[in-house]
């Protein structure tokens, strides 16, 4: 698993609170040691077009936000910046005067983080304070940022939206937490009327945007099995809209693909996931929690094919990049996927701290963040 169990209720508590070396922000020890990297001739030329350092991460899931020609970024100990996406260059970087627990949303006027013991801090396209607000917990997956709302769901499972532009509460929707939730940073993601949140238990959450009524909410996992842990199956990292369906994929779940509009299901195949999905036109992609990656067809759900080459290599969420799909691992390489069969087509090394974060791509870049603090451009050639 990418993210340590969070364990609740008194009994586990109890039973925890004697485990004085447990870090509840460390990934647990891996049965399986990470597969060696195979070895292939690359046929894909990839090229690193900047790398700038933002600071480290400190085992939290800080993910990077492009909008336009900017990318945004952040660090654990409050850096914030704002880079150009062709040169890397520097347009400002700010401190938010407290350690930060999630990545960055932002729609470019608005600039959203969450910080320690719940704050969200919120300011605008030049980096200067517009307001700060208080959740009810702390908030581990970055704000969803519209033109009027920042929209964020802390762990004890309450979704809150605030006022773009002056803080002030909108509306806010509460949900039973499950006895065992996975310590992860399941995503919102919004479209011009509603927003759609990853939850745990395994549910897709659609709620409009005015005031956030549940629209419909759907399984994407269904917890099962003879103990809690067993059960666990929270639906995993950032869901994605792509045309009239909603794609997602839940830790000892399935993946698939929903209605927009209604929630019904497309399809759906046993998967066990604990970060995001991929998707393109034709096909979405997901790599499992002992690292196997897949391409599905976007419309029946077909397994189109898999690579099972980077086991146990803590994989990032994939992300579809012109004839590849990218995506990162627990040692810091950066692996191209060929999109149509799966094979190896090129491989990059950055710092060799693990990529939690899920890539982003802009125009002809692919950026990736490590948990050292830098943040890589790359551009196929």
């Amino acid at each position: 698993m990418h993210s340590a169990v969070k364990l609740a209720g008194a009994m586990i508590l109890v039973t925890l609170a004697g485990c004085a070396s447990l870090n509840p922000f460390s990934k647990p020890p891996q049965r399986n040691p990470p597969v060696a990297l195979v070895e292939f001739k690359p046929t894909m030329a990839v090229r690193t077009a900047w790398t700038v350092a933002v600071g480290k991460s400190n085992g939290f899931d800080l993910s990077p936000a492009v909008v336009g020609s900017n990318v945004f970024a952040a660090a654990a100990d409050g850096t914030i910046a704002r880079f150009d996406v062709a040169t890397g260059a520097v347009v400002w970087r700010i401190n938010a005067g407290a350690a930060l627990t999630a990545g960055v949303g932002s729609d470019g006027n608005t600039v959203a983080v969450s910080a320690a013991k719940g704050m969200i801090y919120a300011f605008d396209g030049d980096g200067k304070l517009r307001w700060k607000a208080q959740t009810t917990s702390e908030v581990l997956s970055a704000p969803a940022v519209t033109a009027d709302l920042v929209i964020v769901r802390s762990v004890d499972n309450r979704i809150a939206a605030f006022d773009v532009a002056t803080g002030t509460r909108r509306w806010f929707l509460q949900r039973t937490t499950p006895a065992l939730t996975l310590r992860s940073a399941p995503g919102i993601v919004t479209n011009d009327t509603a927003a759609y949140a990853a939850m745990p238990g395994g549910r897709l959450l659609a709620m409009t945007l005015n005031n956030g009524a549940p629209l419909w909410e759907v399984a994407v996992g269904d917890p099962r099995g003879a103990t809690e842990l067993e059960r666990v199956s929270d639906t995993s990292g950032n869901p994605v809209i792509i045309g009239r369906e909603i794609c997602a994929v839940a830790y000892q779940g399935r993946v698939g693909c929903f209605d927009l509009a209604g929630g019904t299901v497309r399809w759906s195949k046993d998967w066990s996931s604990d970060v995001g999905v991929g998707a393109d036109e034709r096909f979405i992609f997901a790599a499992n929690d002992v690292g196997a990656v897949s391409a599905f067809a976007r419309d029946t759900g077909t397994n189109v094919w898999r690579n099972d080459k980077l086991g146990y290599r803590r994989l990032s969420a994939p992300v579809s990049f012109g004839r590849s799909v990218a995506i990162g691992d627990g040692q810091g390489y950066i692996h191209f996927l060929a999109r149509d069969d799966g094979a190896f087509l090129a491989r990059v090394a950055t710092d060799g701290s693990p990529i939690v974060a899920t890539p982003v791509v802009a125009g002809d870049r692919v950026i990736f963040q490590t948990q050292a603090g830098a943040l890589v451009a790359l551009a196929a050639e």
